[in-house]
């Protein structure tokens, strides 16, 4: 089975438009978890433009299934995950001006620097998981670090996808089975949708979980939050 995990940033940028606290994050987490999602992902920035440090925390107490915090390790980001200790912590090595998250780690480069962060981690007891392009030097690079998983890169998937070429999956099945050889849990996450998920899902071996945020909301404004998390849990169930 793989898990959906419903990123929720979205709608802290929806709330932080208006101030005040409308819509609830707290709520929208628990709703997206009663509809059948499995986990949920935040990915807190230093200017807190969504989701906040504080959502962080109070987050904690209302994800029942898996909590995913995904960020750029820097000190505060790593005291803030080591207070609130969710299940999984995502590293990804975006800018502070970033939109969104554009690249994944060179583990090669940075090896030592993320050796030691992910050993603070699993020491307190968290599952790591580093966000990582297509590349299997980078697969490789990763598994010297001491993760538990890698989150492959899926916006360039998504853009070959997008225009047919059905054949821009290939990095990804070969760094797949890659990790699978190296012992490494595979998630995957950026721009995966109703229209390309079953097909990603479909072509990669044991994908533990998809990280969705921006188009599951989107969908969401025109069929529903409860509708399209039931879509994506079917299209996580189909077989090719």
């Amino acid at each position: 089975m793989t898990k959906l995990s419903v990123n929720i940033n979205k709608i802290a940028t929806l709330r932080n438009s208006r101030g005040g606290d409308v819509p609830n994050v707290l709520q929208f987490a628990k709703d997206v978890q009663r509809f059948g999602a499995e986990g949920v992902t935040i990915h807190p920035r230093p200017d807190e433009r969504h989701i906040r440090y504080q959502d962080a925390r109070d987050l904690k107490s209302g994800v029942y299934t898996e909590y995913n915090i995904e960020g750029n390790p820097i000190d505060s980001f790593v005291d803030l995950v080591l207070n609130v200790k969710p299940t999984q912590v995502t590293l990804v090595p975006d800018a502070v001006d970033a939109i969104t998250s554009n690249a994944g780690w060179d583990t090669i480069k940075h090896k030592d620097f993320l050796v030691d962060v992910i050993k603070e981690f699993k020491q307190n007891g968290i599952r790591t998981s580093i966000f990582v392009d297509p590349v299997l030097e980078q697969i490789e690079g990763a598994k010297a670090t001491g993760t538990d998983r890698i989150e492959l890169y899926t916006e360039a998937f998504a853009h070959q996808y997008s225009l047919g070429n059905e054949g821009g999956i290939m990095p990804y099945v070969k760094s797949a089975e890659l990790a699978n050889n190296l012992e490494l849990g595979i998630n995957a996450g950026h721009d995966l949708s109703l229209d390309n998920i079953a097909f990603f899902k479909n072509n990669i071996p044991a994908l533990l979980e998809v990280s969705i945020g921006h188009a599951l909301v989107a969908e969401s404004l025109y069929l529903g939050v409860e509708n399209v998390i039931q879509m994506y849990l079917s299209k996580l169930k189909v077989q090719s």
